[in-house]
């Protein structure tokens, strides 16, 4: 397997079975392991490398320097980093947990010498487990890479050519950046499909039965397993509590709005807006960009560039080349 780069992944569930499935399919030296008998069964019976435990995992990938993926739940993050520390203390890490700042505040306490890039693959589904991954999940996905202007250089490189081998395209933020994003498009949204769930619910049965497309749409996040939302969003407090005020403010003028003049124009016209700004943003013509990674001011840069919709999609030695929305 001499140079085959070498990928362990902790925690086979969605995230972490499909970067093991993408990997593998790269042609990446792909093995892993998981706290779930059952997902550690099931990769097994389709011919995926998966070891008896995490702590064997870690003496192989420690063995063969391999990239470690972190792929637990935020709740879990601890245990597997104490575990890291005493088998794999020398292994540069990533993870793919949806909130950033706790990651990295977590491995400074129990690794502050291991190199570290925070990732999060924008992508998934409402299935959990083994069961709802797919080598092909990543295919055109943004993959954010925490990109500060301290950043391990080689490191980042490293996961960045995994992102890249599992399909997904690079966007580069900070820690900061990325909290503050996710608890807007991806943990408020998890909130409000719960509310909307339990709206619904209370208008009783005849609501249940006229429930169609617009009430599936809306609700289809809140299937994912509760555990999992629960430590995502809790894991974001500050950013999601924002996110949350902008929300009730704006629910709390369209209230008054139609309480006082009857109409929700406002509110319905800007929300109709915006997203078909984002949509149409999809389309925008594009135009190419290229860094060369191990200038100073290169995270900067690519921050200011992950800022303006741009994704990295390849990398070559230390130049990054991708694309940008164009709008002229």
């Amino acid at each position: 397997m001499t140079g085959v780069p070498a990928v362990c992944v902790i925690g086979l569930g969605l995230i972490g079975g499909s970067v093991l499935r993408a990997a593998d399919a790269a042609g990446w030296q792909a093995y892993g392991a998981t706290a779930s008998a059952a997902d550690a069964e099931a990769a097994r019976s389709e011919g995926f490398d998966v070891a008896a435990d995490v702590d064997e995992a870690l003496r192989r990938a420690s063995s063969d320097d391999a990239l470690l993926v972190i792929a637990v739940p935020l709740t879990a993050l601890d245990t597997v980093l104490r575990q890291v520390a005493r088998f794999a203390p020398h292994c540069g890490l990533t993870d793919v947990i949806s909130v950033k700042g706790p990651v990295a505040a977590g491995i400074e306490a129990r690794l502050p010498e291991a190199p570290y890039v925070g990732g999060h693959p924008m992508t998934g589904s409402s299935v959990s487990g083994w069961a709802g991954g797919s080598a092909e999940l990543f295919q055109g996905a943004p993959w954010l890479l925490v990109t500060e202007d301290d950043t391990d250089r080689a490191h980042w490189l490293r996961t960045a050519r995994l992102a890249l081998a599992c399909g997904a395209e690079v966007v580069a933020a900070s820690a900061r950046e990325h909290d503050a994003a996710v608890a807007r498009i991806s943990h408020l949204p998890h909130v409000l499909a719960a509310v909307l769930a339990s709206v619904g619910s209370g208008g009783g049965g005849l609501a249940m039965s006229l429930a169609a497309g617009s009430f599936f749409d809306g609700t289809r996040v809140a299937g994912s397993r509760p555990a999992l939302v629960q430590a995502m969003c809790e894991g974001n407090r500050d950013e999601l509590l924002a996110a949350i005020d902008d929300a009730l403010g704006r629910l709390g003028v369209a209230r008054g709005s139609l309480a006082t003049t009857g109409s929700l124009a406002a509110t319905i016209n800007h929300g109709h807006l915006s997203r078909t700004q984002w949509i149409e943003s999809k389309t925008l013509p594009t135009g190419e960009f290229q860094v060369q990674f191990l200038d100073p001011d290169a995270p900067a840069e690519l921050r200011a560039l992950g800022e303006a919709g741009g994704r990295v999609r390849t990398v070559h030695g230390d130049v990054l080349r991708g694309v940008l929305p164009r709008r002229d």
